[in-house]
């Protein structure tokens, strides 16, 4: 087999791997699912063994599959640094620049990137929201806005940048229906909304685990998009960011935000792109044009 005749078919494999499920992979390679059925089908017709054994929840690596991924994840590793090395050369802003952020951010981060295109017009920005962390080592993105703990991951360089600001709130049905409580000693009869993730650091998810009992978190979501609708309909009281509160029709304060519910940010840029000219410069535009209070 010659290797680089078959690189797509082995960075496939390498993608259902890490991804567990064809559709997975097909998300990141931004192919087809058939084009990812038919790469493993190939490879593994040309090696002559199965690289994944197939079942309902999707493929698990076979031995020989673990064989050839381990190979595959370093060669993959390279051509991501070696990419990254190319790409940050010119000394010009141009190009692809992919930022991501948590989709709550996205009301005062968009405005500053399009501030940022306005002054380099030669830039196509790329910005993804949600959940998941974009993982810069593979090339995912440029610049990741993080929020909470320090991220930790290797060969990325993490820089403080801003302070969250979160309240609790409330749909005004809710409240006139329930009351409005003062302090926790009120919350005897009140329902909250909350993360499914019930191990989450965010300082205020630490802090309703101190001060509201589990039982009464009787509406839990995975984003916040989630979140805004169940305090919308009236589930219970839930967290929310300061800045976006005033788009969200019916909803009212119960509690203002606290400096100890606050949620640090973090800009995060891979090792490899961080002194590129166009992540530098947008970097700087993020400090530059963003503060607390717009958050």
């Amino acid at each position: 087999m010659n290797t680089m005749e078959n690189w797509d078919e082995i960075r496939t494999a390498f993608q259902v791997a890490r991804k567990g499920t064809v559709s997975g992979a097909a998300e990141v390679l931004r192919v087809h699912h058939a084009t990812v059925i038919r790469h493993i089908d190939a490879l593994e017709r040309r090696l002559g063994v199965k690289l994944f054994q197939r079942h309902a929840r999707g493929y698990t690596a076979t031995e020989a599959g673990q064989d050839l991924l381990q190979v595959a994840q370093a060669t993959d590793d390279q051509f991501s640094q070696l990419a990254g090395r190319i790409k940050g050369r010119g000394m010009d802003v141009s190009g692809e620049l992919v930022v991501t952020s948590l989709a709550s951010l996205a009301g005062q981060i968009a405005p500053v990137l399009i501030d940022f295109q306005r002054q380099h017009p030669d830039v196509l920005v790329r910005y993804l929201t949600g959940e998941r962390l974009f993982r810069l080592e593979y090339g995912e993105a440029h610049v990741a806005i993080r929020a909470g703990e320090v991220p930790d991951q290797p060969d990325n360089v993490v820089q403080p940048f801003l302070k969250m600001p979160m309240g609790a709130y409330a749909s005004a049905a809710y409240v006139k229906e329930h009351g409005m409580p003062v302090e926790p000693k009120d919350y005897v009869g009140h329902r909250f909304v909350g993360e499914d993730n019930r191990n989450s650091r965010a300082p205020y998810n630490i802090w309703m685990r101190e001060h509201v009992p589990d039982s009464a978190v009787t509406f839990r979501c995975t984003d916040i998009n989630a979140v805004v609708a169940a305090i919308r309909a009236g589930a219970g009281i839930g967290f929310l960011m300061r800045a976006g509160v005033a788009q969200i029709p019916d909803v009212v304060q119960v509690h203002a935000p606290r400096p100890e519910w606050a949620a640090p940010l973090w800009l995060v840029t891979h090792v490899d792109l961080h002194r590129t000219t166009k992540v530098q410069a947008l970097l700087r535009f993020l400090k530059e044009n963003i503060r607390e209070g717009d958050l």
